[in-house]
């Protein structure tokens, strides 16, 4: 069975609750490759590492090179690397996560990420929970290309046209997401922009920024899946 739906999936917040874990990697992070205390930690939800990492350099008077960029990821990775065998001990899977990805890939739905966090953190956080196995990596917008989300949802649009050999128009792409930053990727590209309550905003919040449909979180299935896998 095939579908000509792409579902593009957030990860913190949406699909992994790991709250505190990237602004501790941050911090330690910062240290080591800059030998210097934390003083103030940018804003995370809804942004990508590039926009996070030049903020927080910027921050503290570190010019924010590519090379500089560069070893402050390479650390955040090795961290990530470090803790993915513990990161249950951490968070958690949101509910309705497992049984959405499963039967959208049941389905035949192709599914990738837009997420604001770097390839190798990606893969560490949702194999942590068995949440890796229906989406495919090498298709997502990460959030190492740009600082601005809207460029990730075309990037990973322009992959999976390009290996599936065919369109997904538009009104054929969803993104989910917890934040107003999600829906508006979504949205810039006319994508049908899906939100989920289970991070910082509320329903209401995410209506009003203009999310085509809101859901308290994933495991209202019986909604989730005809509004991920078919029309509105």
């Amino acid at each position: 069975m095939t579908s000509d739906r792409l579902v593009l999936w957030d990860i913190d917040l949406t699909l992994v609750d790991l709250r505190g874990l990237g602004g501790r990697w941050y911090r330690e992070a910062l240290a080591t490759v800059a030998g210097i205390d934390l003083r103030e930690m940018p804003a995370f939800p809804g942004r990508t590492e590039l926009a996070i990492t030049t903020e927080l350099l910027h921050a503290h008077d570190v010019e924010a090179t590519e090379e500089t960029v560069g070893r402050i990821w390479a650390e955040l990775i090795r961290l990530s690397e470090g803790a993915r065998d513990s990161l249950p001990e951490h968070g958690h899977a949101l509910p309705g996560a497992a049984t959405t990805l499963a039967k959208l890939a049941d389905a035949g739905v192709v599914q990738s990420l837009v997420t604001g966090n770097l390839p190798e953190i990606a893969l560490h956080k949702l194999a942590a929970f068995d949440l890796h196995r229906h989406l495919d990596f090498d298709i997502g917008g990460y959030g190492s290309l740009s600082a601005q989300r809207p460029d990730l949802v075309a990037h990973a649009m322009e992959l999976a046209e390009r290996k599936h050999g065919r369109r997904f128009p538009a009104e054929s792409v969803v993104v989910v997401g917890d934040t107003p930053n999600d829906v508006a990727a979504a949205l810039a590209h006319g994508a049908v922009a899906v939100g989920v309550a289970t991070g910082k905003h509320t329903e209401a919040e995410l209506a009003e920024s203009g999310a085509h449909a809101v859901f308290r979180d994933l495991s209202e299935t019986g909604e989730v899946l005809p509004t991920l896998a078919g029309a509105l």
